[in-house]
């Protein structure tokens, strides 16, 4: 089984104010208490990854190849670097014959041509359901729609599911930019996803791209991952009674971005957004008697409980969990992976999802 490797988080430049100094500044009437957000973290997508590279690690050896990083979260990826995963860019820096894993976001068909060209073994580790999305992309392309695609220009989600069928498909990165799309026929246009938007815009936007095509068909299902609208879902329960709401995830995390976002538009007073513990300002306390938290879907629970600890330390050490959604998706992990393991008689974590193997 792979070593997981504590990493030290980084060092902040300066000496934190005691909990004393703290509630001198700005006194909190009435007892302090901590909101925490259920479901929060890992999604199976996520999860599901994260398994497929340690296990690579495991049965090939190091090092192994993930282009760009395999979820957005800067202590999964360096874990998995202790472990002897080296991430890169793009196909062009993986020597020829190497085994190369594509990250849970997809990628295009471009790109998996190019890895077959250095003549690379690789593992799709791709979130199945941002394969769902390809695939729709696929069908509405072949059937000649103009498929709009609701998501942030440079997400590598948009870069790989814009890939299949860069003729048809034109992105919309927000509400603003509906007056600015042309199509070749008003009666031929379907919208798709990024799953990882927000749930509130992206609905307000297709209200508008409806109103200017109004036989704009919707997707099969919703594109917009159960994860990501489960948490959203969570933090918008918790946002109207929450002085401050601190979101555990990287900034290049799409989801954990719009965690933030949500919260303050349900009415938290302040909203913040830490990759660790120890980037949490203890300024952000005053007069605050309760803190909402939540983590993005690539996030694992070892973060939120550093989180969790520093409250205590300044005097939140009442938890209450509020739970909107139950979650129990498993995904398998990739077929390519699952062919190993099988020829090695590696019965254990064929599936990547809640409950699939216990928190670090």
């Amino acid at each position: 089984m792979p070593t997981t490797v504590a990493l030290s988080m980084p060092t902040v430049p300066r000496a934190r104010r005691s909990p004393e100094d703290v509630a001198a500044a700005a006194p909190v009437a009435g007892p302090k208490k901590v909101l925490l957000a259920s479901p929060r973290g890992y999604c199976a997508g996520v999860d599901r990854a994260v398994i497929a590279v340690e296990k690579a690690l495991e049965h090939y050896g190091a090092p192994v190849y993930v282009r760009k990083e395999i979820v957005h979260n800067k202590f999964v990826v360096s874990t998995l670097e202790e472990q002897g995963a080296v991430f890169v860019e793009e196909t062009d820096e993986v020597p020829e014959g190497s085994l190369l894993i594509f990250s849970a976001h997809g990628v295009s068909p471009a790109v998996v041509e190019s890895a077959q060209a250095r003549e690379l073994r690789t593992i799709d580790a791709t979130c199945p359901l941002v394969t769902k999305v390809h695939r729709e992309a696929v069908r509405f392309a072949k059937s000649d729609y103009d498929i709009l695609l609701i998501g942030h220009d440079g997400h590598e989600e948009v870069e790989g599911t814009s890939g299949e069928a860069p003729e048809h498909i034109q992105v919309v990165n927000s509400p603003d930019e509906v007056d600015q799309v042309v199509v070749r026929d008003p009666d031929k246009v379907v919208w798709l996803s990024q799953t990882t938007l927000s749930v509130d815009e992206t609905l307000e936007t297709v209200q508008k791209l409806r109103e200017r095509f109004p036989s704009l068909q919707d997707p099969p299902s919703d594109d917009i991952c159960y994860a990501t609208s489960n948490r959203q879902t969570a933090i918008k329960k918790i946002a109207p009674d929450a002085d401050l709401v601190i979101v555990v995830g990287s900034a290049n995390s799409s989801n954990s971005v719009r965690l933030k976002e949500v919260a303050l538009e349900y009415g938290a007073r302040r909203a913040e957004r830490v990759d660790f513990a120890n980037q949490v300002d203890e300024a952000w306390f005053e007069g605050v008697a309760t803190v909402g938290v939540t983590s993005g879907a690539s996030v694992p629970e070892v973060l939120v409980k550093d989180v969790l600890r520093l409250l205590a330390d300044y005097g939140y050490g009442e938890v209450e969990e509020v739970v909107t959604a139950e979650e129990d998706v498993l995904f398998s992990l990739p077929k390519e992976l699952r062919a190993r393991l099988t020829a090695a008689g590696d019965t254990s974590h064929r599936l990547g999802g809640r409950g699939a193997r216990p928190t670090r």
